[in-house]
This record gives structure tokens, C-alpha cells and sequence, in this order.
């Protein structure tokens, strides 16, 4: 029984039992990743895979806790990793961060600026992809932790925790009628062509859902997962658009652009770091964590990584 064994079991379940891609991921040979497999069930006595012919067809149930062992062990593997490295590196290693596109375009910035300034010998690796994508990064360890609006406080193994609050804002050609007008409601917006996010980014389910509550059908012409896609289609004339606060902050006064607050239609969102649960953080982890935010602090983190009840709010 070893490490390899477990390693080939773990990635096989992750590849939907398809052993050909299993070993392309893990740098093998098909045939190897099918003996290792074989081998294991051997010495525990049991089938942890149903099989039609040589394919893998499902987890069986003694299956199914053999790989919740697994998981246990093959964190704490990655655990003592981090330890090691923690106290052979000090205050070098890498920091690797799995977020959206807006996170990693507006947010972080600024605080990744402030974590090289710090700690010079850290390497920063920005993993982008959407709120499920993060969310499974963070899981399979790709991510030191995750930062994204959606998905994240949806899985219990992972620990969510509230970042920053945050809401959205119309973006309106500088000459449009609309900009003369105080406090745009939902009723200025349905008829006009809309721009805003993917149905699965940024809040947008919080947009559809202030319409549907006043029973208007919205005009959206675009869906984009990136503001500054928005903001371009915006001053071609196609639209209106919806975007994150954060996505305007660069377009000061006087531009093609002007933005007006929409938190009263749409109400407040939150963006949330995550965690994997169990997971060893190594001291830069957490000296950037309090970079991010003023209502995160090491001791907060830990607490909430040790199963503490509390419910961490903003």
C-alpha cells in the first residue's frame, strides 16, 4: 500500500473513471494506473471499482469510505508538504490564488502589490476561472484558498468566509438622458438594451431576480464575464450597462463613461474567501489574507478552520 496507489484512485474519481485520461494527468501509462488500482483492491480485500471489462463503470460502497480515507490522508500528505516548506523557506515559497476574472482584474491588485512589497521571495499564481472553477480549485488544493462572489459557501468542504461587501452601478454613455436622472429604477431600465454578466458571474443572479420580483422582463442584448467587455460594448452604443462597483473606480470623471449607484435595485453582494477544509496555511497565506480585508485576521481564520460555530458576518 503507497502513496502512488492512492494518488491513482484519488485522480481516476476525479477523471469520471476514465483511466486513459487518469494517466495523462498523472504522467503515466494507462496499464500502471490499472495495476496500481488492481494491487490496492488485492491488499484490502475488497472492489473499489465496479468494472465492465477493464472499464471502471462506478464507486462501489466499500469504494466510497476507502476514498474518504484517502482524501484525509493525501491532505495531510500535502500538509506536511506545506510544513516543510514553511520552515525550510521561512517567508519563500508560493502563493497561489484561485479567483474570477473581476477579483483578479479589480480587487487584487492592490493587495498583491502589498504582498510583494512584503514578502519579495513569494511567488504569485493567479488561477482564474469561473465561481465553480474556484470553488474545485481550492478543493483539489490548486489554491492556497479561493475568492469569488458565487459557489463558494456552497460546499462543505470548504470554509467561506465574507471578504468585502460590494453592489453594482449602471454604466451610461456620457451623454445619455438617463445621467440627468437621480434614482434610476428598474421600470428606466427594462424597455433600454441591457449589458451585463453571465447568469453564473458577479451577482447577476441578484439582477435577474430584482426583475423578476417587479415582474419586468428585462432587455439584456449581452452577456459578458468580464466588465471591461461591458464597458466597451457600452461605448459602442449597444447598450446599458450593469457591472461590480470595483470595475468603474478606474474611469474617473470626464471619460466616455459615467456610472450611477444601483444598490437600491439590486441590493448588496458579497464577495468570500474560502478555504479547504483541514488545510495547513503557511504564514504568508495568512499575512495576505489580512491584506485582503480589515474584518480578517489570522486568529478569525484559524478559528473558523478549526470548526468554530461561529457565524462570520460583515
Amino acid at each position: 500500500m503507497n502513496l502512488h496507489q492512492f494518488r491513482f484512485v484519488q485522480e481516476a474519481v476525479r477523471r469520471d473513471l476514465n483511466l486513459t485520461e487518469t494517466a495523462k494527468a498523472l504522467f503515466t501509462s494507462q496499464p500502471g494506473v490499472s495495476k496500481a488500482i488492481l494491487e490496492l483492491e488485492g491488499e484490502l480485500g475488497i472492489d473499489i471499482f465496479a468494472r465492465h471489462g477493464k472499464r471502471l463503470r462506478r464507486v462501489t460502497e466499500p469504494g466510497r469510505e476507502v476514498l474518504k480515507s484517502i482524501e484525509v490522508i493525501m491532505r495531510e500528505v500535502g500538509n506536511l508538504k506545506r510544513i516543510g516548506d514553511e520552515f525550510s523557506k521561512q517567508d519563500a515559497g508560493t502563493l497561489s490564488i484561485a479567483t474570477t476574472h473581476s477579483q483578479a482584474r479589480y480587487f487584487l491588485p492592490g493587495p498583491i502589490a502589498q504582498m510583494r512589497k512584503r514578502f519579495p521571495k513569494v511567488t504569485i499564481s493567479l488561477h482564474q476561472g469561473t465561481p465553480e472553477q474556484v470553488a474545485k480549485m481550492v478543493y483539489e488544493e490548486v489554491g492556497d484558498f479561493g475568492l469569488a462572489t458565487e459557489s463558494l459557501n456552497n460546499y462543505a468542504d470548504l470554509v467561506s468566509m465574507p471578504c468585502y461587501e460590494w453592489q453594482h452601478v449602471i454604466v451610461l454613455p456620457a451623454g445619455h438622458p438617463l445621467v440627468a436622472v437621480d434614482r434610476i429604477s428598474l421600470e428606466d431600465l427594462a424597455p433600454l438594451p441591457l449589458i451585463s454578466y453571465h447568469p453564473s458571474f458577479s451577482g447577476r443572479k441578484r439582477i435577474d431576480a430584482a426583475f423578476a420580483t417587479r415582474g419586468l422582463q428585462p432587455n439584456i442584448v449581452l452577456e459578458a464575464i468580464d466588465a471591461d467587455v461591458i464597458k466597451t460594448y457600452v461605448k459602442l452604443g449597444l447598450g446599458i450597462g450593469i457591472v461590480a462597483e470595483i470595475a468603474m473606480r478606474e474611469e474617473g470623471q470626464g471619460g466616455e463613461l459615467v456610472s450611477r449607484p444601483a444598490g437600491h435595485l439590486f441590493g448588496q453582494n458579497v464577495a468570500r474567501i474560502a478555504f479547504k477544509r483541514g488545510a495547513y496555511l503557511r504564514n504568508f497565506v495568512y499575512a495576505f489574507v489580512e491584506m485582503l480585508s480589515d474584518r480578517l485576521s489570522r486568529s478569525l481564520v484559524e478559528r473558523a478552520m478549526a470548526g468554530d460555530p461561529q457565524d462570520y458576518q460583515l
